[in-house]
C-alpha cells in the first residue's frame, strides 16, 4: 500500500497502529485502573463482536497494519477467539496483538494461537502471591504463571510482560520482575502510572516512580544499552549483552512520546479516542449501527476524525485527573 493511502493526522504523522477494546469489563480491579466497586456499561452500549471486526477492517483498509486487542481484560469475552480469526484474516494487517492480565490464558491460549493471534503483552505487578493479591484485588499469581507457561508451551514467541511500578507497593521488586524475564526469556517493560480517572486508593504524586528512576535500579545489575528498536508503541527500549530479551520504558509523564505518536484507540462503547490523554472523540458506534456492513462511510469518518487528532497530551501529577474514564474506559 502507497504512502499516499496511509492515514495522516494534521501534524502529518502517519496512523498506522489501533489500539482495539473488546469489551470494558475485567476480573481484576487493579488499584491504579479502577475503583474497587466499578460500573460497567451496559452490553447494548458495547460494540458487538461484528462491529469490532467492521471498524478493525475500516482501518486496516486505510493502512493500520498493526492492531492490539485491549479491555478491560479481553479473555473475558467468549467472543474473542472468532474475533481474532476474523481480524488475522484480513489483507495488509502485519501484527495482529493482545493485552491480557493473563488469569484465563490458560484456557485460551492455544485456541488464540490456532486463530492467528501473533503476540502477547502480559500484565504482572508483582511476583509475590499476597502482593498481586493486593494490587489486583481479585488476581491470583499462580494462575497469571500458568496462563504465562501455556502460552509459552503453544509457541507464542516475544511475549512481553507490562509492569506498573509504584512508590512503596511494587518498586522493591523492579530486579526480581527482570530476572524472572530473564529466566523465562520474556520481554519486560515498566511503565509509568497514567493518571486516568480518579481514585483513592493511594495519591498518584506520592506514588510516581519515574523511568529514569526504574533504569537506574536495573542498570545496578543489569548494564543497558538503548536501542532504536521498535514493536510500534510508545516504549523505548534496551538490550542486555547477556540476554536476548528487551527492556522497555513507558514514561507519558517523565519523557513525552507525543511527537512519533502513530495510534488511535477504539474503546468498547465504539468511541475512536484520538489521544490517550484528552477526552475528544469521535463516535463509530452510531455510525456502524446507522449504516451497518458500509465500509467506505465508515472509512471516510475515520479520516476526518484522524484530523482532529491533537499534537500532544498533558498529565500534570500535582493537579486533579483531567480525564474521568478510567484504564479500563480507556482500551489498554
Amino acid at each position: 500500500m502507497g504512502s499516499a493511502a496511509l492515514l495522516q493526522d494534521g501534524f502529518g504523522r502517519p496512523i498506522t497502529y489501533l489500539r482495539l477494546s473488546v469489551t470494558d469489563r475485567c476480573n481484576f480491579r487493579c488499584v491504579y485502573c479502577m475503583p474497587e466497586k466499578m460500573q460497567f456499561l451496559p452490553r447494548i452500549k458495547t460494540l458487538r463482536k461484528e462491529e469490532l471486526v467492521q471498524i478493525g477492517a475500516a482501518f486496516v483498509a486505510l493502512g493500520v497494519s498493526k492492531v492490539r486487542l485491549t479491555g478491560g481484560e479481553p479473555l473475558v469475552d467468549p467472543n474473542l477467539p472468532w474475533v481474532v480469526k476474523e481480524l488475522a484474516d484480513l489483507p495488509g494487517l502485519e501484527q495482529l496483538a493482545l493485552t491480557t492480565n493473563g488469569d484465563r490464558l490458560g484456557l485460551y491460549a492455544n485456541e488464540l494461537k490456532a486463530a492467528g493471534l501473533d503476540r502477547i503483552n502480559i500484565s504482572l505487578d508483582s511476583l509475590n502471591p499476597k502482593r498481586f493479591a493486593e494490587l489486583t484485588r481479585t488476581g491470583s499469581l499462580s494462575r497469571v504463571l500458568d496462563g504465562i507457561g501455556a502460552a509459552q508451551q503453544v509457541g507464542f514467541e516475544r511475549i512481553k510482560l507490562n509492569v506498573v511500578v509504584l512508590r512503596g507497593r511494587n518498586d522493591d521488586e523492579v530486579l526480581d520482575l527482570v530476572r524472572f524475564a530473564r529466566r523465562e526469556s520474556l520481554d519486560i517493560s515498566f511503565i509509568e502510572e497514567m493518571p486516568l480517572g480518579s481514585i483513592s486508593e493511594h495519591d498518584r504524586k506520592l506514588s510516581f516512580v519515574s523511568s529514569d528512576e526504574i533504569r537506574a535500579i536495573v542498570s545496578q545489575e543489569f548494564p543497558l544499552t538503548p536501542t532504536t528498536e521498535t514493536t510500534g508503541g510508545p516504549a523505548r527500549y534496551h538490550r542486555m549483552d547477556d540476554s536476548p530479551i528487551s527492556v522497555g520504558f513507558i514514561s507519558p509523564h517523565s519523557n513525552n512520546f507525543c511527537s512519533s505518536c502513530n495510534r488511535v484507540r477504539v474503546t468498547a462503547e465504539g468511541r475512536l479516542l484520538l489521544c490517550l490523554g484528552n477526552e475528544n472523540s469521535v463516535d463509530l458506534r452510531r455510525v456502524v449501527r446507522e449504516s451497518p456492513n458500509d465500509l467506505e462511510t465508515l472509512k471516510v469518518k475515520i479520516r476526518e476524525a484522524i484530523l482532529l487528532k491533537p499534537e500532544r497530551h498533558y498529565f500534570d501529577l500535582n493537579e486533579a485527573p483531567q480525564i474521568v474514564r478510567f484504564m479500563n474506559m480507556t482500551g489498554g
